[in-house]
């Protein structure tokens, strides 16, 4: 009888017979792919081009019955697993080399109710598909800046973005979710339904088992809002960021600014010049009454003397697909982060005279601007505990040919030791590439075992383990 080498768990290798593998593709309402299959290439290339893994198996699910026999399988098997919801995860942790991926990209689903302001959203939905349905309504949930992102790896490890200091990370609006666990069992978790496995998903990634439904609560905004870009010359960059962090002391909730530095991408509003040319970016959008926008805004706007201002009236899912050229998918791409409780005079140094160094036209710096109604959450009231930072820096380092690997991978690193003793000494997850194992403990700082606790009552045996991974004691043992 054909058999299949696959790898497992400890990541030695088992066989699997045909037989046993037509049964499991029998049993789907989805599809089964293996490589050879003319879908298996598409389905395991992800956003990171440096992540080119090839899976034993591709189950593409089209439901929670399939998720369910996928998990089953998988456990009975002692498969190496991993979960793709978009693809979108800086560590490529959607894909395994050898094992089982659990592909929920078809379950794209969206349900809206208005009148309740609820959303139900399937695990492979973008965050586009969601800005698309809710925006429909004039409500929205707080989420990311890049659309093509997926929900599910945004939601699991936080998710903040152009919304959040108003209405809080997207785990604060989430009211319920369905979870497929490493049993097999799927369960409803929220604040009254397996609290504790409520409190975990909320922050805490993939490791507690896989998400087959969302539901949000949804807040009334747009679908206008005042965004825009203002563009500043990079020989004004220190003064502009020692302007830009003043105006935020006294910023209300529904203003968020965040920079970016990098070289300027031909847009159509910049002049000829410029374009290649280092700049610094101030990207701000305002959520709410757009004539108070226009005086939020004043202090921003009046910074320097900039080489263009586009800020205006937008729809807000618009606004929201901005940066999507700049983060198009296809390219190799590294990151490293901090965060800051401020932006220290030093720290400004620091980021500055790395823009002088940058490696290749697409590699930058995101500064993201975060706190308000976020920063107000207890830091032990969900997963997540970086309560108190103001500020969130992103060294994103993103080039084309194989080659400037080592070039773009070492500024990334340098501009992160570099800014070291200046930041909150936390992490975001979902900013965390696979070489970072060593800080999820300092991630999660205070909640850390009370997350072990809970990833041994519900995955003992560490099957989800392909994300920032809190390794339970008896999987230890094992490996």
């Amino acid at each position: 009888m054909n058999t299949m080498s696959l790898t497992t768990l400890d990541r030695g290798k088992t066989t699997v017979d045909a037989a046993t593998i037509e049964a499991l593709s029998a049993q789907l309402r989805g599809t089964l792919l293996q490589q050879g299959d003319a879908a298996y290439d598409e389905a395991r290339t992800v956003w990171n081009a440096t992540v080119d893994r090839r899976p034993g198996l591709i189950v593409c699910c089209v439901g929670a019955s399939d998720v369910i026999r996928a998990v089953n399988f998988a456990r009975e098997n002692r498969l190496l697993v991993s979960v793709r919801g978009g693809g979108h995860n800086i560590a490529g942790s959607a894909v395994c080399d050898g094992g089982l991926m659990i592909d929920l990209s078809p379950m794209k689903s969206v349900r809206v109710d208005p009148v309740a302001r609820r959303a139900w959203v399937g695990p492979g939905a973008t965050l586009a598909d969601v800005d698309r349905e809710t925006q429909a309504f004039g409500l929205a949930v707080p989420t990311g800046i890049n659309s093509t992102t997926g929900i599910s790896g945004l939601t699991l490890g936080g998710g903040f973005g152009w919304i959040t200091r108003k209405f809080g990370l997207t785990i604060d609006n989430l009211v319920s979710a369905d979870v497929v666990t490493a049993d097999g069992n799927l369960l409803r978790a929220s604040q009254t339904e397996n609290p504790d496995l409520f409190w975990a998903l909320r922050g805490g990634g993939g490791n507690f088992g896989i998400v087959t439904a969302f539901e949000f609560q949804l807040h009334q905004m747009g679908p206008q809002v005042l965004s825009g870009l203002v563009v500043h010359p990079f020989a004004d960059a220190e003064k502009v960021l020692k302007e830009y962090r003043n105006a935020l002391e006294t910023a209300p909730d529904e203003l968020t600014c965040w920079v970016v530095m990098r070289q300027a991408p031909p847009l159509p509003f910049l002049p000829a010049e410029w374009h290649g040319k280092d700049v610094l970016v101030l990207a701000m959008c305002y959520c709410g009454d757009l004539q108070a926008g226009e005086k939020a805004t004043k202090k921003l706007r009046a910074i320097g003397s900039p080489i263009a201002d586009v800020v205006g009236a937008n729809p807000f899912a618009g606004w929201q697909q901005a940066f999507d050229p700049l983060l198009a998918p296809g390219a190799r791409n590294y990151w490293k982060s901090h965060d800051f409780t401020e932006l220290s005079d030093r720290a400004v140094e620091v980021v500055t005279e790395a823009i002088r160094e940058l490696p290749g036209p697409e590699c930058e710096i995101f500064i993201g601007h975060v706190g308000g109604a976020a920063g107000r959450v207890a830091q032990n009231a969900t997963a997540f505990p970086q309560r108190s930072s103001h500020f969130v820096m992103n060294v994103h380092a993103r080039w084309r040919e194989p080659a400037m690997d080592r070039a773009c991978i070492g500024w990334a690193r340098g501009l992160y030791e570099a800014a070291k003793p200046y930041a909150a000494g936390t992490a975001y997850v979902n900013f965390m590439p696979e070489d970072e194992v060593d800080r999820v403990e300092a991630a999660y700082g205070g909640n850390y075992q009370r997350l072990l606790e809970i990833k041994q009552l519900y995955d003992p045996l560490n099957l989800f383990r392909m994300n920032q991974n809190l390794w339970p004691k008896q999987s230890r043992r094992a490996a």
